[in-house]
């Protein structure tokens, strides 16, 4: 039985963006060539290319992956408490902790998205997917406030769709800063998910 093409495209581009997340992690973004992700995934350079116009999309696409599959996590959280009625029982900075339990912050990850931003400022067409791909996300971001609001767990002072952008802006910051500091995955978990819910605080009417 043969595999149907789309998910034989599929599987081939999973298995590209995890052999990257490894080289990566291993060498960083400059060393991390398609050569070399091509030979830890066990293609040609004829596959990768069918799936990926450059090394440029391809870390574009893994950091999307990586953030998307944070949202998710969050999402489910989000949904989970609602559903318990436990969105309203919760103190600001412990709710939002509990939000982000389910964020999976990591130095990998951390590193990867620092080393992203380095490519997007010295390249204005990787700098504007850069910002689109961030524009998307915070549209995410800004969905899921505007559910938390609707709960009428909190009362924000400005609109979702700017907190959600602030939140991503200090999320991230303390992120690196933790990462800079030496913090391990579980210290810049609790790091960034303390500062996220003290601003949350400062914005809510």
């Amino acid at each position: 039985m043969t595999t149907p093409p789309t998910r034989s495209r599929e599987n081939t581009r999973a298995r590209l963006l995890d052999a990257a997340a490894l080289v990566f992690a291993e060498v960083g973004l400059e060393g991390a060539t398609v050569e070399v992700v091509c030979e830890r995934a066990g293609f040609t350079r004829g596959a990768f290319y069918s799936n990926f116009e450059s090394k440029d999309e391809l870390f574009l696409t893994l950091a999307g992956t990586v953030a998307e599959a944070r949202l998710g996590a969050v999402r489910e959280q989000v949904t989970a408490l609602a559903a318990d009625g436990a969105l309203e029982r919760y103190e600001p900075v412990e709710l939002v902790q509990r939000i982000m339990d389910a964020s999976g912050d990591d130095r990998l990850s951390v590193m990867l998205m620092s080393e992203i931003r380095i490519r997007a400022l010295r390249d204005q067409a990787f700098g504007a997917a850069f910002l689109a791909q961030e524009h998307e996300m915070v549209a995410s971001i800004s969905e899921i406030i505007r559910e938390i609001v609707d709960s009428g767990a909190i009362t924000l002072r400005m609109d979702p769709q700017l907190v959600a952008r602030v939140l991503m802006i200090v999320w991230e910051g303390m992120a690196v800063r933790g990462a800079m500091a030496g913090e391990d995955d579980t210290q810049l978990h609790d790091t960034s998910g303390e500062a996220i819910g003290r601003l949350v605080q400062v914005l809510m009417a």
